[in-house]
């Protein structure tokens, strides 16, 4: 199965999405390799990055769950290169 690597920034502007959020990345843990999230108090958001390396549809699939949650962004940044994960 070809993977490719991904960086999904998810930006939360109404905290009531946190345990959605937070569901949907339990069901793709397999996946992510490390997450990163930023408080900002100060314009009343948060903001994950998340890394993990998929194959390119679930990197979608997932994306595009996040996104469609009230008042979240999120938006992917994938690698150029596949990566042929049975050589792991």
């Amino acid at each position: 199965m070809e993977t490719r690597i991904a960086v999904v920034s998810i930006i939360v502007e109404n905290m009531d999405s946190a345990g959605e959020i937070n569901d949907i990345l339990h069901s793709y843990g397999r996946y992510i390799i490390g997450r990163m999230g930023i408080p900002y108090n100060k314009r009343d958001v948060s903001i994950i990055s998340v890394v993990m390396e998929a194959p390119p549809d679930v990197i979608s699939a997932l994306s595009g769950k996040l996104g469609m949650l009230s008042d979240v962004t999120s938006k992917t940044v994938l690698s150029k290169k596949y990566n042929n994960s049975s050589n792991e």
